[in-house]
Formats: C-alpha cells, sequence, structure tokens
C-alpha cells in the first residue's frame, strides 16, 4: 500500500522530479556540494593528521594546542562557527600581516580574501579536522608499539616510521569511521547558507521549490541526489577498507582454514598440519 500511495500520489509530481534530476541548475548545485565536500575533507584530514601528532608528542606545548583545537572545534556547534566566518568581514573590514605590535608589512581588505564560498570551506574543514583528529589518534594508538620499537631498530627516522610503518596500520582503523566522517560532511554542506553561500544543492532545491509553489517534489530531488553520492562513497570505502585490511583479515583467527589464492598442496598441507619435512612456507629464487 505504502508504494501504490508513493506511485500513485499526484502531489508527489514525479514528472518533476524526472526533470529537476537532470536540471541544469540542480547539476550544477550537485557540483558545489561536491566541492564543498572534497575541500573541507582535505582540510579536515591535513589538520588531523597534524593535530593527533601533536598530540602524541613529548612537548607539552605542541600537546596543549592540539588539545585546545580540538577542545574549541568540537565544543561548539558547527552553524555557530559558520555564523562567525560569514560576519568576519563585518568584524575585521582589514586583515594585515607583520610583526606582532609592530609595523604592518601587508594589508587587504578581508572580504576580497574571505569570500562566502573561502568562508564555508575553511569553517568546514576546521570543524572537521577537529573530529578526525580523534580519529586518527585512535588509530595511531592501535599499531602495537613494538612496531615502533622494531622499525626503530632498524634505523628508520621518526618520520619513516610514521610514514612506512604506522601509518599504513593505523589506516585499517581510520578508514570506516573516516568514511563515516566524510558522508556526514555532504550533508553537513547544507549548513553554508550561514556564511551565506546560496549554491549548495539543499538551498538550490527549496529555492527553487518555492519558486514553483512545490517543494516536495524539488526536496525529493536533492534527497535521491544525496542518495546516489552517498552510495558512491559507501561503495569506494568498501574498497578501501578492503585494501588496508589485507593480512588482517578474520582468516587470521583460523589458521586452519584455506585462503583464497592457495595451492591444493598448500591447503593439504593446512589440513594436515605443518611437518619440519613440507613446510608451509617454501622460497622459490
Amino acid at each position: 500500500m505504502l508504494l501504490h500511495g508513493l506511485v500513485t500520489n499526484e502531489k508527489l509530481r514525479w514528472d518533476l522530479v524526472v526533470f529537476y534530476l537532470r536540471y541544469d541548475l540542480i547539476v550544477g548545485a550537485v557540483g558545489w556540494t561536491l566541492a564543498l565536500t572534497v575541500a573541507a575533507m582535505l582540510i579536515g584530514i591535513t589538520l588531523a593528521v597534524l593535530t593527533a601528532v601533536m598530540r602524541q608528542s613529548e612537548n607539552p606545548i605542541l600537546r596543549g594546542v592540539a588539545y585546545a583545537y580540538v577542545w574549541f572545534f568540537r565544543g561548539t556547534p558547527i552553524y555557530t562557527q559558520l555564523v562567525f566566518w560569514g560576519l568576519l568581514p563585518a568584524l575585521y573590514t582589514h586583515l594585515s600581516l607583520g610583526v606582532p605590535f609592530g609595523p604592518e608589512l601587508l594589508v587587504f581588505e578581508t572580504r576580497t580574501v574571505f569570500t562566502g564560498a573561502v568562508c564555508a570551506i575553511v569553517g568546514l574543514g576546521l570543524n572537521e579536522g577537529a573530529y578526525l583528529s580523534e580519529i586518527v589518534r585512535s588509530g595511531l594508538n592501535s599499531v602495537d608499539p613494538g612496531q615502533r620499537e622494531a622499525a626503530s631498530a632498524l634505523g628508520m627516522s621518526n618520520q619513516q616510521i610514521l610514514r612506512r610503518v604506522v601509518m599504513p596500520q593505523a589506516m585499517r582503523v581510520i578508514v570506516p569511521p573516516t568514511g563515516n566522517e566524510t558522508i556526514s560532511m555532504l550533508k553537513t554542506t547544507s549548513l553554508v547558507t550561514a556564511v551565506p553561500v546560496s549554491l549548495e544543492l539543499t538551498f538550490v532545491a527549496s529555492q527553487e521549490g518555492s519558486r514553483l509553489f512545490q517543494p516536495i517534489p524539488l526536496l525529493i530531488v536533492a534527497s535521491l541526489w544525496y542518495l546516489l553520492i552517498t552510495t558512491v562513497l559507501m561503495v569506494g570505502q568498501h574498497y578501501l577498507e578492503r585494501y588496508y585490511g589485507r593480512g588482517f583479515s578474520s582468516d587470521s583467527a583460523q589458521p586452519n582454514r584455506p585462503r583464497r589464492g592457495m595451492s591444493r598442496r598448500q591447503q593439504a598441507i593446512l589440513a594436515a598440519g605443518t611437518t619440519k619435512d613440507d613446510p608451509m612456507i617454501e622460497y622459490t629464487p
């Protein structure tokens, strides 16, 4: 009955939905929404990695700065932050670069640099970085300390250990919640009207629906586009999880279970158990 009602209800105007799914104004708004999402996530991921490493530093100043950043941006609503970013040109008409309490080397109008789109990207990215920082930190902490010690014994520097040993293993823990945050960011972009930015998908669909006095069909259009993009992101997340989860599958908990890619001989060895005369691992020059 519910499906029949969705199909036959004339107030839903499915003909209008089909038309506006490919309407240039809506497709352009989808592009803007994707651009906001990608740009904000790039800023957020960069800040998250930097902040997570600072949180693990032995320097108390670095730890304090990182903690203050996470505390502030997680403790205040994203909408409030975006409102303040939107009011930045009104609060500070001019910004300058120079020596603190000294001469100004460069002065420029705030509104010429911090446009609506820039304020939206910076606001979203700074907020997202605080949340992703905790995700990255938990991923780094999930790596066995013995891995770092072994890499250090091989003569690796701290940067090499982080890049070649810790991060590849931490990604197994980082990717799933980061995928969730990306999907959440896609929908959080609907709040950038506070900056204001009027090119985002939800805002454009709402405005067009109000103009036509058909808000429901246009909201359905926006929802279908969100569902499509979310589906693509979920598929990408699935393959990233498989890529970074190599070697950590459930098979590792069942040592006598045949694995994909094994020959029949290797499977037979697994079933019978290993012996000194017939080892599982063979070296072929």
